[in-house]
């Protein structure tokens, strides 16, 4: 996916998932390809019906609806730092081709302009829509967020489970990835970033 946007109204970004066009009867055939690399009996109802689940699984992964990005004035002039937490995203990863999920806490110090909230949660689930790895996902959203909110700061801390690590490879069953991406007062005040933290820590044990 992309990480530059064009310039859009404040009022309303119009937001895609993914990059080039995708090819499901392509992808069909390629998974058929693979079923019979790894030597899968090809008089098999897995054969037969298996690489139509399978690409249409992928795609449902990799993609997600437009959808606008609106935004309205912040007319009371809200300074403080506002949470939007545990907002729960599946991405798949660009190594592996297996999943990722976990939860994205997106942190935003406002300002001109503030997001209703299901907005932020959807541009979680939009940007997730794609083969990347998770620092990746996260510098795309908090790069989104800043430029369309023109906010004073943003945070994005996502903790994720990667199949690729946790089923195959090391192994390491319950094992969860921390990432942080931050702007403006989030990554340049540490009073500011330590109380993002902080909050995202009291919220999941509460």
């Amino acid at each position: 996916m992309s990480t530059t946007y064009p310039d859009l109204d404040h009022r309303a970004a119009v937001v895609s998932a993914g990059g080039g066009q995708i090819d499901a009867a392509a992808a069909q055939e390629a998974v058929a390809a693979l079923l019979r690399a790894l030597g899968v009996d090809q008089a098999t109802e897995i054969a037969a019906r298996t690489p139509a689940r399978a690409a249409t699984g992928l795609i449902e992964l990799l993609s997600a609806p437009s959808w606008e990005f609106t935004t309205f004035p912040n007319v009371e002039g809200h300074h403080e730092l506002v949470l939007e937490q545990d907002i729960a995203f599946t991405s798949v990863c660009a190594h592996h081709l297996l999943p990722f999920s976990g939860h994205a806490h997106v942190g935003i110090y406002p300002g001109k302009r503030l997001a209703g909230l299901s907005k932020i949660a959807r541009a979680v689930t939009t940007f997730a829509a794609g083969l990347q790895v998770q620092e990746e996902l996260g510098q795309q959203l908090a790069g989104f967020l800043e430029q369309h909110l023109e906010c004073l700061g943003v945070g994005v801390v996502l903790q994720a489970e990667h199949l690729c690590m946790t089923r195959r490879g090391a192994q390491a069953a319950g094992t969860r990835t921390t990432t942080i991406a931050t702007r403006g007062r989030l990554r340049t005040d540490a009073a500011a970033r330590a109380e993002l933290l902080t909050l995202i820590t009291a919220g999941r044990t509460a």
